[in-house]
């Protein structure tokens, strides 16, 4: 079977967790801590990050894009692309991707996690310990407006990036779904964007997500809850 090297609250092994669910196909999943900087994960990627997915065959893919298109070639379904049929919907669809990988993720996911879930495991000769409460305020302040732009998104269209789900409504529900692991995510100040995500998160493909459990953080109960 195919393995997909995670942890489970990277929003990057999330988003393939989610697009392997929509695809239908299955991963055996192998956790991984990159902060401890395993010798056998940095020889499958020196670089020291996830997600990591080896096929049958043993074949490759490392990182979020590497990893993403590589499903999309490989395990899509009636050969509909997670990243739309036309010229147009990719662009689309790898802008708003490229929007939550990068903008949102430097400021509003990485930090939280960081801070509140990797410092954690840290010793502290490496910086663990409590959380740094500086870049957690500036996230949580960051992500009002994220939410509100998700919102504009999910009133004006069908789905994110258009009329069909996409990698951008994956990529979006990813790193949104860690940081609401964490309870972080202020969903009563837009309901447009609340509406939007309790609609991917009543798919089936997000299942095993609402299911996870980091140790040392527990979720807030309505993180499992589909009428949150």
């Amino acid at each position: 079977m195919a393995r997909l090297f995670h942890f489970p609250l990277d929003p990057f092994c999330r988003r393939i967790r989610l697009s392997l669910g929509e695809y239908g196909r299955e991963a055996a999943l192998v956790e991984e801590r990159p902060w401890e900087g395993r010798p056998e994960f940095l020889d499958r990627n020196p670089a020291g990050f996830l997600p990591i997915f080896e096929d049958d065959d043993g074949t490759s893919a490392v990182g979020i894009e590497a990893v993403g298109e590589y499903l999309d070639e490989t395990r899509r379904p009636h050969l509909r692309s997670l990243y739309g049929s036309t010229p147009a919907e990719r662009a689309e669809t790898r802008r708003l991707v490229a929007w939550f990988d990068q903008k949102f993720h430097g400021e509003v996911s990485a930090p939280l996690i960081a801070e509140k879930v990797v410092r954690r495991h840290l010793p502290r000769e490496a910086g663990g310990g409590p959380p740094d409460m500086a870049p957690v305020r500036r996230a949580l302040a960051a992500i009002r407006a994220h939410l509100n732009y998700i919102g504009f998104l999910a009133d004006s269209r069908n789905w994110l990036a258009g009329g069909e789900l996409s990698a951008a409504d994956l990529a979006a529900a990813a790193h949104l779904s860690a940081v609401d692991y964490l309870g972080d995510v202020p969903w009563e100040e837009n309901a447009d964007a609340k509406a939007w995500y309790q609609r991917i998160k009543s798919r089936p493909a997000f299942r095993p997500l609402l299911a996870d459990q980091i140790r040392g953080v527990s979720p807030p109960p309505a993180y499992a809850d589909l009428d949150f």
